[in-house]
């Protein structure tokens, strides 16, 4: 068995020394467990001829003598096989690998249980950049249209025109958004959002944002629940109750809910933001609440149109030739 249940202490020095969410920590969790089950296979602990399904695989088999043994060669091999085996792109086989070379740093370095760290320097799938998907503002302005155009009563109405305004404007994640407390919407136009890590950060309100948490508080039925948005149960809304009340406007507004989820809203505040607002990168950066602003030029993208402009705005633009024999005076 792992020598003191090394997985599960890593996981709790993710969630207190990092401040790691749940669900992050069980994606490195899951990551982790793929990384073991293949190399109880490779070592030969596990025959792979006696098993129906690698899931099947008990990583308790794993101790820290096979932890030791594990070298380079067996972490190209894992490459491989997640690209092979597994048929992983890119982006995945990136996190996958990056759970296994944090899980042998916190072995190397945090708590010194290895000498050699297998995963140092291992070279890293590239992950190819493209631009990210988001509304234009004629549809922003559809979606947005879809909601106050809806049978749904006052209250679930004035809540849903809030949350989408929200997303819309202020670029928030789905869980920021869900996890949103009435006591967090603050008298100077600010509300308080909790991100990644448990970290808050504070963000402004615009005109449309304030107004229409403010129509919604005003119909907000009365709940023990702290939560700023309700379900029909009077409890916090879940995310997936968001997605799908997004899913649902999205398609009332004849876009595709397929192409069209609640991360791209958070595309679409940041894009507008950077192409209407004349948002500088850092500022961009502390409102989506990104630790690095490498994250944030994702968003500044540049449409065609505004290529054209920026070009077409340089002074010389103008100018033109008197004559095809014109030369200029040295």
């Amino acid at each position: 068995m792992i020598k003191s249940n090394l997985l599960d202490d890593f996981i709790s020095y993710l969630n207190t020394s990092r401040g790691t969410s749940s669900m992050t920590s069980k994606e490195y969790y899951y990551d982790i467990r793929t990384f073991f089950r293949f190399i109880l296979l490779r070592k030969g602990i596990v025959d792979e001829n006696e098993i129906e399904d690698e899931d099947d695989i008990d990583i308790d088999l794993v101790n820290i003598d096979l932890i030791k043994s594990i070298d380079k060669v067996d972490m190209y091999a894992y490459v491989s096989y997640l690209d092979k085996q597994r048929k992983n792109n890119n982006k995945t086989k990136f996190r996958k690998i990056s759970s296994v070379r944090t899980f042998f740093n916190y072995l190397t370095n945090k708590i010194d249980i290895l000498e050699y760290n297998p995963a140092k320097d291992i070279d890293m799938p590239k992950i190819e950049k493209t631009l990210p998907v988001h509304l234009s503002l004629d549809e922003a302005y559809k979606l947005l249209d879809a909601v106050e155009e809806s049978n749904s009563n006052q209250v679930y109405k004035a809540r849903d025109f809030a949350m989408i305004t929200i997303f819309l404007n202020c670029g928030i994640r789905l869980s920021e958004l869900s996890g949103l407390n009435v006591e967090d919407i603050e008298d100077d136009d600010r509300m308080v959002v909790t991100g990644k890590g448990s970290k808050e950060r504070s963000i402004y309100l615009n005109k449309a944002s304030k107004e229409a948490i403010d129509n919604y508080l005003k119909v907000r039925p009365e709940s023990q629940d702290k939560a700023l948005f309700l379900s029909n149960r009077l409890t916090r809304i879940s995310n997936r109750q968001i997605q799908r009340t997004v899913e649902k406007y999205v398609k009332k507004a004849g876009l595709d809910p397929n192409k069209y989820t609640v991360h791209k809203l958070r595309h679409t505040a940041a894009t507008l933001m950077y192409q209407y607002g004349g948002a500088d990168i850092r500022s961009l950066q502390e409102i989506l609440g990104h630790e690095s602003v490498t994250t944030t030029q994702i968003y500044t993208h540049i449409t065609d149109e505004g290529l054209r402009s920026t070009v077409e705005s340089n002074p010389l633009s103008d100018y033109k030739l008197e004559s095809e024999n014109k030369k200029v005076t040295k």
